[in-house]
């Protein structure tokens, strides 16, 4: 399966669960809604020593920030787990569902999915709205095998409390907003330091 990872701290747990039951994951990171590109990089480069650790394979794709900015303009004033967030959901595992589909791999999931900060219920409409378009649409060169989108609740089972332990084991850093300066913005205006806040990744 190819898991689209948004961070190291959210796939930790989730890729352990999936070894563990005999599924060995392709990491995709693609997140061009992160602001600024230090925090972009520093978040990737976590990401991409916790694969190499495990031996998986990893995969990075573009930062384009400024295609996310077009995907979400006339929303930058929403409020957090609304359309804006639902709109950049789409935008990455829309990506997603190419690259699943591209590589010849029948299922995607992402570890958006794990944190308590995002809507389950829109990263998962967000994941199979993706899977749908690419599903029905001609794709030429890319041989348009269908692809499905897992919609497992990543937070179940204990795992929230592996991520928080294996966090520490790995000493990952651990982000204090979600990604984007809207995110980083809110969090300013409840607190005045984004330090201050937990996780919200």
């Amino acid at each position: 399966m190819l898991l689209h990872a948004c961070c190291a701290p959210c796939s930790s747990a989730i890729v352990e669960w999936l070894l563990e039951h005999d599924i060995t994951p392709v990491i995709y990171y693609f997140n061009p809604n992160i602001l600024p590109f230090e925090e972009y990089e520093i978040r990737k480069n976590e990401s991409k020593r916790h694969a190499e650790s495990l031996g998986i394979k990893w995969i990075d794709d573009d930062w384009c920030h400024n295609q996310w900015l077009c995907a979400v303009k006339g929303l930058e004033h929403e409020p957090e787990r609304g359309k804006r967030c639902e709109e950049c959901f789409y935008y990455r595992l829309l990506a997603t569902a190419k690259k699943t589909q591209e590589l010849g791999i029948p299922v995607f999931a992402t570890t958006l999915a794990s944190s308590r900060w995002k809507n389950l219920e829109q990263v998962n409409a967000a994941g199979q709205k993706a899977a749908e378009m690419v599903n029905n649409t001609p794709h030429g060169g890319l041989g348009g095998n269908p692809i499905a989108f897992w919609a497992q609740n990543w937070r179940k089972d204990g795992l929230q409390d592996r991520r928080n332990a294996l966090l520490k084991e790995y000493g990952f850093y651990n982000q204090q907003y979600c990604g984007c300066e809207f995110s980083l913005r809110t969090s300013l205006n409840h607190t005045g330091n984004p330090g201050t806040i937990s996780n919200p990744s």
